[in-house]
């Protein structure tokens, strides 16, 4: 129980803090109405950094992420009957950050009609600065591999200020290699969000293209299997 409890919260700490930050770019009649990029990656940094240290003190690894559980367990570096609390904890929780993220913004909602104008799925879950599904998911496979490649080398990042180096190493992800597809990197974060929205009235919302979202579940989960199979056939 500890296990989901953790990564429930994390989760839903890291959901809130980071799709909010998308809906205050994204949606009319914000203070954040139109900031950049960097506002954008910055802000999804420091979720991370607050959704670590909210898992850890609530006895969980941090993990948050799918891409990062699966791989884990399938290398021997993570027991797999904790597998599946950590998932269910990691969707619940990211759905439920995307909910409250629904409420807190549903005037700004009401105020952005049409996709036209920023009331879309993007707020919630990734979608492609062009779209081409091979290098989409190429994209999501390489960013997500650097990311869980780094990971690994952290150790047991839920401790002192390593849920921070965590942030900044999202922060470089986003930067460097997020401008492509959004960069989703976790599975729990861009599914989960994306049936939010697909389920719950929200005010102008427009379409949760499901069709894209194979790209956000598979390439993270296969990068994260890359990383820790070269990390452990190196160690």
């Amino acid at each position: 129980m500890h296990g989901f409890i953790g990564e429930f919260f994390g989760t839903a700490i890291l959901i809130l803090f980071g799709t909010g930050s998308c809906a205050s770019v994204n949606l009319k009649k914000t203070y954040g109405t139109g900031s950049d990029w960097t506002f954008i990656s910055l802000s999804w940094g420091l979720a991370v950094t607050m959704g670590v240290y909210v898992a850890g003190m609530l006895g969980s690894d941090g993990h948050l992420n799918p891409a990062v559980t699966i791989p884990y367990a399938l290398f021997g570096l993570f027991p797999w009957h904790d597998v599946l609390p950590y998932i269910l904890g990691q969707f619940s929780g990211a759905f439920v950050g995307a909910v409250l993220v629904m409420i807190q913004f549903t005037p700004h909602f009401r105020a952005t009609k049409g996709e036209s104008a920023g009331n879309t799925v993007g707020i919630f879950a990734t979608k492609p600065a062009i779209h081409s599904p091979l290098f989409n998911f190429l994209s999501e496979v390489i960013a997500t591999f650097a990311f869980v490649f780094t990971l690994l080398n952290l150790g047991d990042f839920t401790t002192g200020l390593k849920p921070f180096i965590v942030g900044t190493l999202i922060l470089v992800v986003g930067t460097g290699l997020g401008t492509t597809t959004g960069f989703a990197i976790n599975p729990a974060r861009d599914w989960a969000p994306r049936f939010a929205y697909t389920i719950i009235p929200v005010p102008n919302k427009g379409s949760a293209h499901w069709d894209y979202a194979w790209v956000p579940m598979f390439g993270p989960l296969l990068g994260g299997i890359i990383a820790t199979a070269i990390e452990v056939a190196v160690k």
